[in-house]
């Protein structure tokens, strides 16, 4: 079984940086790990995702650039760098793996609140 769990979320301003990570317990190889946020009355957004394996990354449009996925195989964890934050960053965001061969993201953490002030 899979545990993620989140931190790293805080109240920050405009312009300012935070990183989230995602602790991993479990399997971790040949798997996928995403970030997805969410914010009040919208769905669920992609944000952006990695492979373990080949620590390729992928991003959502509005934050390439300004965020960063990484993932440290020695402390199982993943982390979400996020400089230039903006208003519009402001959701809970949550960490999810997709193991290689199911196609979509299985597991879940509980989510992690970012705010970003004006």
């Amino acid at each position: 079984q899979v545990q993620l769990v989140e931190s790293g979320g805080g109240l920050v301003q405009a312009g300012g940086s935070l990183r989230l990570s995602c602790a991993v317990s479990g399997r971790t190889s040949r798997t996928y790990f995403g970030w997805f946020r969410q914010a009040p009355g919208k769905e669920r957004e992609f944000v952006g995702s990695i492979s373990w394996n080949t620590a390729s990354t992928a991003y959502v449009d509005s934050v390439k650039g300004r965020f960063t996925i990484s993932r440290d195989n020695v402390k199982n964890t993943v982390y979400l760098q996020m400089n230039s934050l903006k208003p519009e960053d402001t959701a809970v965001y949550s960490c999810a793996q997709m193991p290689a061969t199911s196609g979509k993201y299985e597991y879940w953490g509980q989510g992690t609140q970012v705010t970003v002030s004006s």
